[in-house]
């Protein structure tokens, strides 16, 4: 698994929960709903990590 790749998709993770909660308080519909597509990108970078982790140890 790449690290560096691993936590720009945590840092992402929260950049987006920190939008939507923003755009919650603001009443900023745009906001939220961009901070849950970053939340959503950094879910499939996690997946994709983890699939590639599962693939090296297959290949073993």
């Amino acid at each position: 698994m790449s690290t560096e790749k691993r936590i720009e998709a945590t840092t992402k993770n929260i950049e987006g929960k920190i939008q939507e909660v923003v755009g919650e308080i603001t009443g900023n519909p745009q906001d939220k709903t961009e901070g849950q597509a970053k939340q959503a990108e950094a879910q499939v970078t996690h997946t994709v990590e983890n699939i590639k982790d599962e693939l090296k140890k297959a290949l073993e």
